[in-house]
C-alpha cells in the first residue's frame, strides 16, 4: 500500500469514527416533569445549554436567561436548563420544589430538566460531549453555558460569571441565530 492509499485510508478511519460519534440531538434527557425526550426535539435551534442552581449567588442569572429566550425564540433559541447538585450543594430540592422555585422566582419558562451530573464519573452523556467539543476542562461552577449551532455543534462555551445579557454572550447568539425575517 502506498503511503497516498494509507493516508486515504486513515482519513476514511477518522471518517468513519465521527459517523459513529452520537449526535447531540441523540441524547436521552428527563424534563424536570419526569417526561423522557431526547434533545431531537430541538434539532435545527441555537441552544445555549446551562447547569443551574437555585441556592448559587449566580441564581439571578434565571433572569436574563429567561430575558434571552423571550427575546430570541422567535429566531431560533432555546435555553435548556439543567439543575447540577455538584457544585457547593446548590442544588438540594426535588424536582417539583426546583421548578416551583424557578417558576415562582423567575418566571422561568425554557425548558428545565431532572438533576443531573456535569463532572466526574457520573457526568451525564450530553455534558460528556459537551466538554469533548466545548473545550475538554471540566465544568467549573454552576451556569456554566455552552452555545450550540442549528447543526448540534458547541459554538461556544462561557464562563459561569459571564451573565447571559453579557456583551460576548448577545454577539455570539446574534452570530448564531438566523437573520429576522425581513431583514438583510
Amino acid at each position: 500500500m502506498s503511503s497516498r492509499s494509507f493516508s486515504l485510508f486513515l482519513v476514511l478511519i477518522g471518517l468513519c469514527a465521527m459517523a459513529r460519534e452520537a449526535s447531540l440531538y441523540d441524547h436521552s434527557v428527563e424534563y424536570i416533569t419526569g417526561e423522557k425526550t431526547t434533545l431531537g426535539e430541538h434539532k435545527g435551534k441555537v441552544l445555549l445549554i446551562v447547569n443551574v442552581a437555585s441556592k448559587c449567588g449566580l441564581t439571578k442569572q434565571y433572569t436574563q436567561l429567561q430575558k434571552l429566550h423571550e427575546t430570541y425564540a422567535a429566531r431560533g433559541l432555546v435555553v435548556l436548563g439543567f439543575p447540577c447538585n455538584q457544585f457547593g450543594k446548590q442544588e438540594p430540592g426535588t424536582l417539583a420544589e426546583i421548578q416551583e422555585f424557578c417558576v415562582s422566582n423567575f418566571s422561568v419558562a425554557f425548558p428545565l430538566y431532572a438533576k443531573i451530573e456535569v463532572n466526574g464519573e457520573n457526568a451525564h452523556p450530553l455534558y460528556k460531549q459537551l466538554k469533548a467539543t466545548g473545550g475538554p476542562e471540566a465544568i467549573r461552577w454552576n451556569f456554566e453555558k455552552f452555545l450550540v449551532g442549528t447543526d448540534g455543534v458547541v459554538l461556544k462555551r462561557f464562563a459561569p460569571h459571564q451573565a447571559p445579557n453579557n456583551a460576548a454572550i448577545i454577539a455570539a447568539l446574534e452570530a448564531a441565530l438566523p437573520m429576522p425575517v425581513g431583514q438583510k
